[in-house]
């Protein structure tokens, strides 16, 4: 049983590899250039020169895709990383100090866990202005206090552990327990999480693109890709369905490893 899911946790580790790998390589792999245009030969179906067809402007789809997959990907990757090592700070702190600022934060926490996340996010987005890093960073400011909760709580039973209080004993400063005693022990939720958030972050990302609060044209991310096809979809369906595709299937393989992944982690646990 344990075999099988490692081989499961593998397999899905090895298609997010290969969807880095071919993110940060784009620009030597893209059979044209993203922005290249040919009027001449836009909204062309697929066929064995432009493999995903064309856009309105005759631009390469599989070019674009592949662009917009760098975009997407590792502004997402970029916003979990964030979102989870400010979030899990916090969380430290709350679970280890007790005082009117901790709970200062924690009602703070709460406002943000109260609100649908996408809602926060279009409105922090709406004042910073379009771009792909307002769009980071309006979805990062609103993603942090679901790891504070999670750290919290997984700090709060250890607060009062034998080792815990061998290492006050012997000197510790508080930092060095958190970093050195408690964060190892609650380090693989945390990962867990930011695993299973990374492909809401990506729909996220591809969300505010769409509503033009994200990346503008003619920038390659799916998520403004499909704002400029959507009045093509009678027409030529491949222009949206492509980057849709795209977020469909990364959205999709980002899920299948986080839940790979929970899945090792359970079944190493002690019962």
């Amino acid at each position: 049983m344990r075999s099988s899911k490692r081989n499961r946790f593998y397999f899905f580790l090895s298609l997010i590899l290969l969807i880095l790998v071919l993110s940060l390589l784009a620009d030597y792999i893209m059979p044209f250039g993203p922005y290249d245009q040919n009027l001449s030969m836009a909204l062309r179906p697929p066929d064995s020169v432009h493999w995903l067809g064309t856009d309105r402007y005759g631009r390469d789809m599989l070019s674009r895709t592949l662009s917009g997959a760098r975009t997407t990907v590792c502004t997402a990757l970029a916003v979990a990383l964030a979102a989870s090592s400010f979030g899990a700070f916090i969380g430290l702190i709350c679970g280890y100090h007790k005082g009117k600022a901790t709970t200062l934060l924690l009602r703070l926490t709460d406002v943000f866990l109260a609100f649908p996340s996408m809602v926060f996010a279009i409105a922090v987005a709406g004042i910073l202005g379009g771009g792909t890093f307002n769009a980071a960073a309006a979805i990062a400011a609103v993603a942090w206090p679901k790891y504070t909760r999670l750290v919290r709580n997984q700090v709060l039973p250890l607060h009062h552990e034998y080792y815990i209080e061998a290492a006050r004993m012997s000197g510790f400063s508080p930092l060095k327990i958190l970093l050195v005693q408690i964060l190892p022990e609650i380090i693989g939720p945390v990962l867990i999480t930011a695993a299973l958030d990374i492909g809401t972050i990506i729909t996220e990302i591809a969300g505010l693109s769409f509503l033009g609060l994200g990346a503008a044209p003619p920038a390659a991310e799916w998520g403004s890709m499909m704002s400029g096809a959507r009045n093509l979809l009678q027409t030529a369906p491949w222009t949206i369905f492509v980057p849709g595709a795209a977020i469909f299937i990364t959205v999709a393989i980002f899920q299948l490893f986080a839940d790979s992944l929970r899945d090792l982690a359970d079944s190493k646990t002690p019962r």
